[in-house]
């Protein structure tokens, strides 16, 4: 895998970033630079997005640093596990060896990256909780088949029973989706990415998200929002949802999302499944084409 280095510390962007081991917060000002270095990358993996990482930079305790040579690492932690990733590149054996002593693992390892790392003597371990689910846009769009009977009764289920209509989820609807999100927090138990989320609609915007909302016998019902990857062929779907009430809503908006969102998107990612057992069945029953598969490397067992 190709290193990208950053550009010359005469960009007022790339001067924000400090040499490592100082590191800073990833902030808005910073998309102009790293968002292009983003979409450079071909694998797809849904972290690696400048909206994703900004998104979830509290969650994850997010900051970045620059590295001798130019590549840029991304530091983070979970509860108090430390790791990092390394999106754009690999140092040398030298550097990476005090990155795994300084931050214990390196998270979201590439296919590419992974006999790399082995060559080098890391430990490479998958991370099948994380991989990204990814399926041919098209199939979602048609669901034909009597592989997809299911999701089609659900969907005429929703169609049958109430007046629907989606749109293009411009500025002038966000208001609308906030309060989508609002009554979907209300629904569950746990926030999830409610902050994340939320941030993502106020900001969508900026970040260049673009999606769909449905409304439900006039009513603000469920939203898709998310962005290109691998270099402009998949699109990713950071977030999606959609209110109980509405039986077959969460199918429909699956269907419709997929015929609208149209070419060059070959598939769409729907991340991950975390290792949730439900989640895990419902992303399955969608007959996946494949994973943006992710692992771990570390300097000894995991």
């Amino acid at each position: 895998m190709a290193m990208l280095s950053i550009p010359s510390l005469a960009d007022a962007s790339a001067s924000m970033i400090p040499e490592y081991p100082d590191a800073v917060a990833v902030t808005l000002a910073m998309r102009p630079l790293l968002h292009p270095m983003f979409q450079t990358l071909p694998e797809g993996i849904s972290e690696f997005t400048f909206a994703n990482i900004y998104l979830f930079r509290a969650g994850h305790n997010y900051a970045i640093s620059r590295l001798p040579g130019g590549v840029l690492v991304m530091l983070g932690r979970d509860e108090d596990r430390r790791f990092f990733m390394l999106p754009f590149g690999l140092p040398d054996k030298l550097l990476l060896a005090t990155l795994m002593i300084d931050h214990g693992r390196m998270k979201c390892v590439s296919t590419s990256q992974k006999p790399l790392l082995e060559d080098m003597g890391f430990v490479v371990a998958e991370d099948r909780n994380n991989f990204d689910y990814l399926y041919l846009r098209q199939e979602l769009a048609e669901l034909t088949g009597r592989k997809f009977q299911k999701k089609r009764n659900l969907i005429k289920a929703f169609i049958n029973n109430f007046q629907y209509e989606g749109r293009p989820l411009l500025e002038e609807y966000v208001p609308d989706a906030l309060g989508i999100l609002e009554a979907w927090r209300e629904e569950h138990d746990s926030p999830g990415d409610y902050i994340a989320a939320r941030e993502a609609l106020e900001k969508s915007e900026e970040l260049q998200l673009c999606g769909g909302i449905y409304y439900a016998d006039g009513l603000p019902a469920a939203y898709s929002l998310g962005e290109e990857l691998a270099c402009g062929t998949s699109f990713v779907i950071h977030f999606e949802k959609a209110l109980n009430r509405y039986k077959g809503l969460y199918q429909f908006v699956n269907q419709a999302f997929a015929s609208i969102i149209g070419d060059p998107y070959t598939t769409l990612n729907r991340e991950q499944d975390l290792g949730q057992e439900g989640l895990r069945h419902a992303k399955l029953s969608y007959r996946p084409t494949g994973f943006v598969e992710k692992y771990f490397a570390t300097k000894g067992c995991y």
